[in-house]
């Protein structure tokens, strides 16, 4: 597709033609940046700040269909808006959990990893049918890209902290993780994992941490001293 005549418009101009079109088209894909021939994420953007404004679960279901499309293009920026709506407002996207586990077990790394952000959206929305698939989101935890794994941490430490039985087979992953990831990673999953802490499994974070301290650098060091030293406060 060619991209006139809104490859060179500001992101202030994409919001409110964006918004025009909402209100004028019938189909909520044409407000896609594939759709518009625009090379940028800003009309996905737009349009999931509009349809968390107008909350229309039929346009969101049409969105949530389309991460099936065969055209890349439309699957790729579909997973876009949906991630964007569940950063606003996850409720609008909770329902439709399955259809994220599902593109965890696909081949495209955009998508997949897409699929994790989404889920760890909703996972405090839907904890127990989100624990019900948790082999799929450890299988693409163990095999996935960098920001797949970031998100996998964060749903493994919102599920441990909903139920004892959740932390009881997830929270020995985070700690298996925090012992084998790499050292610039330590800090930051250390911090998405802090949630899962509590007093029966804090002495094991601790030592977990302090044991790879002297792999870090005096920023990171710092970093989780501060984290380890507010455990229990």
């Amino acid at each position: 597709m060619t991209c006139a005549p809104y490859a060179d418009l500001t992101e202030e101009m994409i919001h409110h033609v964006i918004r025009g079109v909402i209100m004028n088209s019938s189909d909520v894909l044409d407000n896609l940046a594939c759709r518009l021939g625009v090379n940028n994420e800003l009309p996905n953007i737009a349009l999931a700040a509009a349809l968390c404004e107008s909350k229309d679960t039929d346009a969101i279901s049409k969105v949530v269909d389309n991460l099936q499309s065969p055209d890349a293009a439309i699957s790729n920026d579909c997973i876009k808006v949906l991630y964007e709506i569940g950063e606003r407002n996850p409720e609008l996207i909770a329902d439709h959990y399955l259809s994220f586990i599902q593109l965890l077990q696909g081949s495209s790394n955009r998508l997949i990893w897409g699929g994790m952000t989404a889920l760890a959206q909703i996972v405090r929305l839907r904890p127990t049918e989100i624990y019900a698939h948790r082999d799929i989101v450890i299988n693409a935890y163990e095999s996935g890209s960098v920001i797949t794994v970031d998100q996998s941490i964060s749903i493994f430490a919102e599920l441990s902290r909903t139920s004892k039985e959740f932390e009881t087979f997830l929270f020995p992953i985070i700690l298996h993780h925090l012992e084998t990831c790499r050292p610039k990673e330590i800090p930051q999953h250390a911090q998405r994992a802090f949630i899962a802490v509590n007093e029966g499994n804090a002495a094991e974070f601790k030592a977990v941490l302090q044991k790879r301290m002297d792999l870090l650098t005096d920023l990171q060091q710092k970093r989780l001293k501060r984290l380890i030293h507010s455990i229990g406060r």
